[in-house]
């Protein structure tokens, strides 16, 4: 199945294992070799992740206050947020109606 991930959320990794490296040399690499972990078990097993919204699911990582904001579709995987779990989720609810009212093939608008 293929994965999409939003630039944004990509950008929100970077951030994070960047601030991690900085309080502790290494530790940003380990949230990275978790995230990815993450997104394996989450291309394995779409559906074993709780509903986050009406169409999005949240996948939560080991050791780090994150989360993956996932959709799957019927032939790919749609990552839109890799969120921090004590920020507030209208910011990735935003991002998603944004995102899915630029995609004209989305269905559930």
């Amino acid at each position: 199945m293929k994965t999409i991930i939003l630039a944004v959320a990509e950008q929100e990794l970077s951030e994070a294992i960047a601030y991690y490296n900085s309080e502790c040399p290494g530790l940003g690499y380990e949230l990275a070799i978790e995230a990815k972990e993450s997104l394996a078990r989450i291309n394995s097993f779409p559906e074993a992740w709780p509903q986050f919204s009406r169409i999005t699911r949240r996948c939560l990582i080991n050791r780090f206050p994150y989360g993956i904001l996932y959709r799957k579709n019927e032939d790919e995987i749609i990552v839109y947020a890799i969120m921090h779990l004590k920020r507030n989720p209208e910011n990735w609810f935003k991002r998603l109606e944004k995102y899915l009212s630029e995609r004209k093939d989305c269905p559930n608008r």
